[in-house]
């Protein structure tokens, strides 16, 4: 590509330049993770784009720069209009822009959604490799039957390849037979059950992932869950301050998550203070906070999804594409003349 020229690249594209590579695309979270924690980044606050109706649909702008041998920047732009589910579309659509940390100037145009999922579900999944550990029996429950629960199971794989059972739990029952099926089909040897309720689920399962469209809490008690486990917060709103604040605490940001109304925010609110937050899994991942201090506490991960995630991950799509002259160059789309002041 000269300067100027644009790259887009498509679903179809993103999917294909991806696929097998689980594990890299979790070190890329990790290094993004890493560096953010070091300083070599600029995070602006996602601004969230609501609709007069006050309905739930939403379109939320996550821009960012990353340093530490990625040196991009850019712009995730993605909405979520639960609505669609019923016009049989996916709930979530976005695009992410790519631009030059030297001159500023666009150079790629890439479908974010499963860029968004992906990255969603490496975070997931590192989490529970760092918190919930490698050397015990693992039986995952998901809560929420969506995209995101299903690249969850993905990644999950990639870092518990034992693992072959799955318990899936969903408000529509019908949705969560039709996932059991989608990941039986995708991921060979896995058997997904569906439970009869969110305690079942609860009390089966050790490692829970929660990727659910909730907007406000719903879930008050974990008695029903064993010592130990480990609660995948990915939707953020599920847990009451209460839960929260009983629990072991790992976030990605402290600042972030603690906004936009999301448990965390609630308890925070609460009790006036975050020292409930242990530590964020940067801390974990460079050493300077343990996994976990009491073995037989609830560790809860809340991320709320930070835009250098979808940088990192899509630096990787886009130099995949550069090296298999993958997806759709447009060749002069920026005014290539200097202007005269």
């Amino acid at each position: 590509m000269r300067d100027g020229d644009l790259l887009i690249l498509k679903s179809q594209d993103v999917a294909s330049l991806l696929e097998g590579r689980e594990r890299e695309l979790m070190q890329a979270v990790r290094s993004a993770y890493e560096a953010h924690a070091a300083g070599e980044s600029s995070l602006p606050h996602s601004v969230f784009l609501r609709f007069p109706d006050g309905g739930r649909n939403r379109i939320i702008a996550l821009p960012a720069y990353l340093g530490q041998g990625f040196n991009v920047a850019g712009l995730k732009w993605v909405s979520s209009f639960p609505n669609n589910l019923e016009r049989g579309l996916d709930r979530a659509s976005a695009v992410l822009i790519l631009n030059s940390s030297t001159t500023g100037r666009p150079e790629a145009l890439i479908e974010g959604a499963l860029i968004s999922a992906r990255r969603t579900a490496a975070s997931a999944a590192l989490a529970a490799e760092h918190l919930h550990g490698r050397g015990r029996e693992v039986r995952a429950g998901l809560v929420g039957c969506g995209l995101i629960n299903l690249e969850v199971t993905r990644f999950l794989r990639a870092v518990y390849p034992e693992a072959r059972t799955f318990v899936a739990y969903d408000l529509d029952r019908g949705r969560a037979e039709r996932f059991g099926r989608k990941c039986e089909e995708e991921f060979g040897g896995v058997d997904v059950r569906v439970a009869d309720s969110l305690d079942a689920l609860l009390r089966e399962c050790s490692l829970v992932s929660l990727a659910t469209t909730a907007v406000e809490p719903y879930i008050s008690d974990l008695s029903a869950c064993e010592p130990g486990s480990t609660i995948l917060h990915v939707s953020l709103r599920d847990l009451s301050p209460e839960v929260i604040l009983a629990a072991d605490n790992v976030v990605d940001d402290v600042d972030h998550v603690c906004r936009a109304q999301t448990s965390v925010h609630l308890a925070e609110q609460v009790v006036g203070n975050r020292d409930f937050i242990r530590c964020t899994l940067a801390d974990i991942l460079r050493g300077g906070a343990e996994p976990r201090t009491d073995p037989e506490r609830i560790s809860v991960f809340s991320p709320f999804g930070l835009g250098i995630l979808d940088l990192a991950v899509g630096k990787l799509v886009r130099d995949l594409a550069a090296e298999r002259e993958a997806g759709l160059v447009i060749p002069a789309f920026l005014n290539d003349s200097a202007s005269v002041a």
